[in-house]
Order: structure tokens, then C-alpha cells, then sequence
């Protein structure tokens, strides 16, 4: 398949899809706050409806975060959440309507008309936290470091451990870091373009 069709040049393309994979082994070189404040600044502007922006990120640097952190993750995924440089847990805040006035100026009155039920804030800020947490991760890639995101985990524990109000879902646990030795699987297969996409 020819990659002249798009505009990002190969070697890009490389590095946030075809040549990344999820990490589960890092080297011990530290993720800086200013690598994650630029990843965080370039993927800001990911598109979500109605410019929500439900994601609310948990940085977890010390050894006593880690250990709350730990405690809550799947007995396959301990070992590589302690030993990862950095681990960010992804969550989505279901109060996100309260700021929707302040983004998305030219229809302040959506948070009133859409989202003034909680079931559907809670929906809302699923989705949209979970796009956002995939261009996390894009970024993550595009600053040349890996990141190996899990699911594996005790959610309630976790969103009563590092949020505690009620008001927020973890979506994610992301490990954060360069790629350490036997960092991943063989690539596994994807679908083709033709068991994917209908044109009708």
C-alpha cells in the first residue's frame, strides 16, 4: 500500500501508527513534565463534540502514588505499572458541563439544553474522554516515547483512590516511557480496507 496518498511523511506515519506498539517493558530515562505538558498542548486540540473536554489526567510520579496505583491494577499488569518511568490514569469528568460555557462561547445554553441529566453527561464524557485519551496517546508517540495503555484494573477502587468525589470514570491506566528490552508482542493482524469499509 502506498503511503503518497496522505500528507504526513512516511517516517511520521511510522512513528504514530505503523512502527508503534503498546510498550510493556521500559528503560528507566525519566519522562520530563515539560514532554507531557507538550503532548498534552499539541493533543488539546483533538476534535470532541460540542468542544467537551471531559479528560482529566493523573500524573503518578512518586513511590507512594505508585504503591495507592498498584494496588489497584490486574495481577498481569503490577509488575510493568511499578516499573514503568511514568503512569498517567485517564479519566473522564462527568461534571465537564460546568465549563462548557467558557468552550464553546457561541452556544453557552448547550450545557443547560443537553447535558442537565447525569446518565447522559456520563455518556458524553465516555466517548469523548475516550477520544481524548486516544490522542493521549498519539501523543505519547509523536514526543518519541511508548506507551502501553491497560484496561486491567479495579475502576472503583481507582476512582476512589486518586478522585474520590464521585464525579469522574477512569478509562484508562497508560504506562509512559522510551521502550525497554522485549518491550512488545509480534505485531498482531488488522483487518483489511475491504472487511472495514462499505461505500454505498
Amino acid at each position: 500500500m502506498t503511503t503518497d496518498a496522505l500528507v504526513l511523511d512516511a517516517a511520521a506515519q511510522d512513528l504514530l501508527f505503523r512502527e508503534a506498539r503498546t510498550a510493556n517493558t521500559f528503560t528507566d530515562e525519566p519522562v520530563s513534565e515539560e514532554q507531557v505538558q507538550a503532548i498534552y498542548e499539541l493533543v488539546k486540540f483533538g476534535p470532541t463534540a460540542f468542544n467537551q473536554q471531559p479528560l482529566r489526567v493523573v500524573l503518578v510520579r512518586s513511590e507512594e502514588g505508585r504503591e495507592r496505583l498498584v494496588q489497584h491494577m490486574a495481577d498481569g499488569n503490577k509488575a510493568k505499572t511499578a516499573a514503568a518511568p511514568l503512569v498517567a490514569i485517564l479519566a473522564a469528568d462527568n461534571e465537564f458541563h460546568e465549563e462548557l460555557p467558557t468552550q464553546l462561547p457561541h452556544f453557552p445554553q448547550a450545557k443547560d439544553m443537553f447535558f442537565s441529566e447525569r446518565s447522559v453527561r456520563e455518556q458524553s464524557a465516555t466517548l469523548n474522554g475516550a477520544l481524548q485519551a486516544a490522542y493521549f496517546i498519539i501523543g505519547v508517540r509523536a514526543a518519541g516515547l511508548a506507551a502501553g495503555p491497560m484496561t486491567g484494573y479495579d475502576a472503583d477502587g481507582l476512582n476512589k483512590e486518586f478522585f474520590g468525589d464521585g464525579e469522574h470514570s477512569v478509562l484508562a491506566v497508560v504506562n509512559i516511557g522510551k521502550p525497554g528490552e522485549d518491550a512488545w508482542f509480534p505485531r498482531s493482524p488488522r483487518l483489511a480496507y475491504d472487511e472495514v469499509v462499505t461505500t454505498v
